[in-house]
């Protein structure tokens, strides 16, 4: 019999922490199921691809990072199809699908991935699969695994559509037979946004109390359909709704809910109750979709060789190492967060310049006591000064496998758990599918089967994903599970740089570089039975122990010996105030979120001595803490700036302050608790600011509620100065955004 040929299509990703990297392989490795061959570059390795000529079908899987921006490894290719000189149909030949993530708790959520569909659409590519956008806020297989699930039967209709038409069959429109390939069952299901991101859905929501936990279920048709701009799709599906079990996912609420159940006195599972470990009907008793066990592609081998112990990044040659010259507690010893100053000492590092609004990299190592946990469970103690070698398999089926560029040559095993992997990082369903195959225990194995599956998703997100639980969290729940170093290293993602906004200018303090952060505690819960502080903030914490200055506590004389960190500046910041000094502008940062404006309003006061006689716009700072006397940070300083001119009004509030001392006479009888109710209380102000005068608005702090509460006023605001319906409100935001007047510099 002759052999049967396998169509070919090429799957493109950019990723920056690994999520997309590891769908598009999987899509890749799996294409050989469905009788297909699947090509796999990264969109920087432009010199293995090339779209000019590309007669197959492309998939393209991207995620999106900062403040919307491409992926490192996709930011050339972006510029590249931005090209104003592409002519209109320069990409007339291709077909495509695209798969972008995100995540809802950040502003321009899919933004990479909506540019990249948008510019290949405006050059004559067209789709014959419709967009999918994941947000990873609520959990990205709500529309990773149906997209997946019908993208094969998209793929091969766009082949036989393709062939066809090479043949001279057929001269109909790609568009047309779009609709006729497309998988009928395909659920979409995304969050319903209250920003620009879905339009659509916004009339809809206006009458509801909370649209933020609104979930909608999106047909294909209308998943692209998030913002004026954006593509449509060239299918369409019948709008359907969640079924019961993405619903019990999107609610995060688990299949598996606790209960008690009375036995006898003494039978050990007398009282039964869902955890990490253990689930109960219906999920213990269903029959499980699992996904595809990933190829293994790495050889790791152990050499005695001497090699010199690294207690440095390795990427060191384009980072600095600075002292930290001065560290100072800002919050008092009650309150409920920790907030610590830390100054470096950058006079010796010329090249090391900033802006205030930027941000900059700080390397940490993983923790000594989780490094030598992961040693133990690997049985590698003895061998932790090894060298390790890390090769491809020769039999290998991964589809463009190949050695992570963050493991080198010549490094002992205690340095490539150190420094290169990221052991805290919460395992994806994919490694917890491969070490089903290493534990020993049944039940166990059963477990681990149900939280990688697609009937187990709710456990997961409940379980795993929410509480973050780490890979070393996860090898003490299940105590027979064995994975080799190799599987390790094939599934964790590199050691990420933490980065942290300048909280200073160099103008008030040349030769220095002032930082804030809040000391991160993560709480015990089911599979992580102690509680365990941040990894960076921890280990910073620990570092500058022995130089601290408490509050009501001056520095000591002693000068113990200055600890130093390894730090990098961000690239491509646009969080700065504006060029123009005659601009008004308006900052909003409850806690450490206020940092970034204590450089702005540092940098504002030195220019206002030095240019006395220029126009300088209003400043206006909205400010939060819990209470007054504990977590006011910068106090101090903050009304020195209102004293000299340079900050025109400052509104503070205090949440769990019973009675508040207004800095300016309230204009409502009820104190406001937070920044967005200040931000209401003077609406007439801002909306004059932004609308008006063209002033900039800048936000800094927490992702998942302020950032969102703050937008959600500032659409109000607008709504009802303009007298715009909700959605037009939308648009005219979205604008802000797009002007660049209207910035956030958050996190989650």
């Amino acid at each position: 019999m002759p052999c049967e040929v396998k169509h070919r299509f090429l799957v493109l990703y950019g990723s920056q922490k690994g999520q997309a990297q590891s769908i598009a392989e999987g899509i890749a490795d799996e294409a050989g199921e469905h009788g297909l061959v699947a090509d796999i570059c990264c969109l920087d390795e432009n010199h293995k691809y090339n779209l000019e000529k590309e007669n197959s079908p492309v998939v393209f899987v991207v995620s999106t990072t900062g403040d919307g921006e491409p992926p490192d490894n996709a930011l050339q290719f972006v510029k590249r199809i931005k090209k104003k000189t592409l002519p209109s149909d320069h990409y007339k030949h291709l077909c495509y699908a695209l798969l972008a993530l995100g995540d809802t708790n950040y502003a321009n959520f899919c933004n990479c991935g909506k540019t990249i569909d948008h510019r290949l659409q405006e050059v004559g590519a067209k789709h014959f699969y419709a967009t999918g956008h994941a947000d990873d806020g609520v959990g990205l297989e709500l529309v990773v695994d149906p997209w997946l699930a019908g993208l094969w039967e998209a793929i091969k209709g766009a082949l036989s559509k393709m062939a066809s038409d090479r043949e001279g069959h057929s001269n109909t429109d790609l568009t047309d037979s779009a609709a006729n390939i497309s998988s009928p069952d395909i659920k979409l299901n995304l969050l319903s946004l209250a920003d620009d991101q879905n339009c659509e859905s916004a009339r809809a929501s206006e009458e509801a109390a909370d649209s933020k936990s609104t979930f909608a279920a999106l047909s294909s048709a209308s998943v692209t359909q998030t913002t004026a701009s954006d593509p449509r799709p060239t299918f369409s599906a019948e709008d359907i709704g969640l079924d019961s079990q993405s619903a019990d996912i999107a609610a995060g609420v688990s299949k598996s809910t606790p209960e008690t159940q009375t036995g006898d006195v003494g039978v050990s599972h007398a009282v039964l109750e869902a955890s990490l470990t253990c689930s109960l009907p219906p999920l213990s008793e269903s029959s499980l979709n699992v996904p595809a066990l990933p190829p293994p592609y790495l050889d790791i081998s152990l050499q005695e060789d001497a090699v010199e112990e690294v207690n440095a990044p390795l990427n060191k040659e384009a980072l600095h190492e600075v002292p930290i010259s001065r560290a100072v507690q800002l919050t008092r010893g009650d309150s409920v967060k920790t907030a610590l100053l830390l100054e470096l000492d950058i006079a010796g590092h010329p090249t090391l310049t900033f802006q205030p609004g930027d941000s900059f990299d700080v390397f940490c190592p993983n923790r000594a006591s989780e490094v030598g946990e992961m040693l133990r469970r690997l049985g590698l103690q003895d061998q932790r000064n090894h060298r390790v070698q890390v090769s491809l398999r020769k039999d290998t089926k991964k589809k463009g496998a190949q050695v992570p560029s963050y493991v080198p040559q010549n490094i002992t095993l205690q340095c490539l758990l150190t420094r290169c992997l990221e052991i805290r990082s919460v395992p994806k369903k994919a490694f917890l599918r491969a070490l089903v195959e290493v534990t020993g225990d049944g039940v166990q194995r059963r477990r681990l089967q149900e939280l990688s599956s697609k009937q187990g998703a709710a456990d997961y997100n409940l379980y795993v994903r929410d509480p973050s639980l780490s890979v070393v969290d996860l090898l003490a729940a299940f105590p027979s599970c064995s994975p080799p170093l190799s599987l390790l290293i094939e599934h964790l993602p590199k050691l990420q740089p933490r980065p942290y906004s300048a909280a200073s200018s160099s103008l008030r303090h040349p030769g220095k570089l002032h930082f804030v952060f809040n000391a991160v505690e993560f709480p015990a819960c089911s599979g992580r039975p102690a509680g365990r502080k941040g990894l960076c903030t921890g280990w910073l914490s620990e570092l500058i122990n022995p130089i601290l200055v408490y509050p009501g506590r001056t520095q000591s004389s002693d000068s113990p010996g200055l600890p130093k960190i390894h730090v990098s500046l961000r690239p491509n910041c646009s969080f700065r105030p504006p060029a123009d000094p005659s601009v008004p502008f308006i900052m909003v940062g409850p806690g450490t979120g206020v940092a970034p404006f204590i450089g702005f309003l540092q940098q504002r006061e030195k220019e206002r001595e030095e240019s006395p006689e220029a126009a300088f716009g209003e400043t206006w700072l909205f400010f939060g803490c819990r209470h007054k006397d504990r977590d006011f940070l910068f106090r101090e300083e903050l009304e020195g700036f209102v004293s000299s001119g340079t900050l025109s009004h400052l509104k503070v509030c205090f949440s769990r302050d019973d009675q508040v001392e207004e800095e300016e006479a309230p204009t409502s009888p009820a104190a406001p608790r937070y920044v967005q109710h200040n931000l209401l209380l003077n609406s007439q102000h801002i909306t004059d600011i932004l609308l008006k005068q063209n002033g900039c608005l800048y936000v800094c702090g927490d992702a998942k509620n302020m950032a969102k509460d703050v937008n959600d006023s500032l659409m109000e605001m607008i709504r009802a100065e303009l007298q715009l319906d909700q959605l037009d409100a939308m648009k005219r935001l979205a604008g802000l955004r797009e002007e660049k007047r209207y910035l956030q510099d958050i996190w989650g």
